[in-house]
């Protein structure tokens, strides 16, 4: 039995916090291979996630929140965005799916959000994502402002800044 434990919530939001991504995961899956990846996803604001799909090999993603309050943004082929959501478990959104080759990204809007994802398997860094053409990469100039530019379409700044 593998416990989610108050102490292995912590931990991971703890590593989060000290990470230069400001991002970082705890897998439950112990090997690649497993044909259903599940882990903790500990993000804190100001951490980018590109968009991206999961096609060839196409993937159902699920997001469940545990702790804090994240945004699960869809877009078209465009980059425009079709949907979204608020994840937070005091609000009663516990979670979405997102379907395969579907565009999206997550937005930590809390310090300490926690997420539970699980994603169909095998993981392969080499196929395991499509990013976005349309959004700049991890690490390239632009990233913040792209992210500040889909709170702000969002309507979310002043939630952002109330809990930052």
């Amino acid at each position: 039995m593998q416990l989610i434990s108050s102490s292995l919530a912590e931990e991971t939001i703890r590593k989060a916090k000290e990470s230069a991504r400001k991002r970082t995961n705890y897998n439950f899956h112990v090997d690649f291979s497993d044909p259903i990846n599940r882990m903790l996803n500990a993000m804190e604001p100001g951490t980018y996630v590109q968009p991206h799909k999961h096609e060839n090999p196409d993937k159902r993603e699920v997001f469940l929140v545990l702790e804090g309050t994240a945004a699960v943004v869809c877009f078209d082929a465009t980059g425009e965005i079709t949907e979204y959501t608020l994840l937070n478990r005091n609000k009663k959104v516990y979670g979405v799916e997102i379907p395969p080759k579907t565009w999206h990204t997550v937005i930590s809007l809390e310090s300490g959000t926690l997420l539970y994802e699980i994603k169909d398997g095998p993981y392969s860094p080499l196929d395991d994502k499509n990013f976005a053409p349309w959004a700049p990469r991890e690490g390239e100039a632009g990233c913040d402002d792209y992210l500040t530019g889909l709170i702000k379409k969002l309507n979310l700044g002043n939630f952002f800044k109330a809990i930052s």
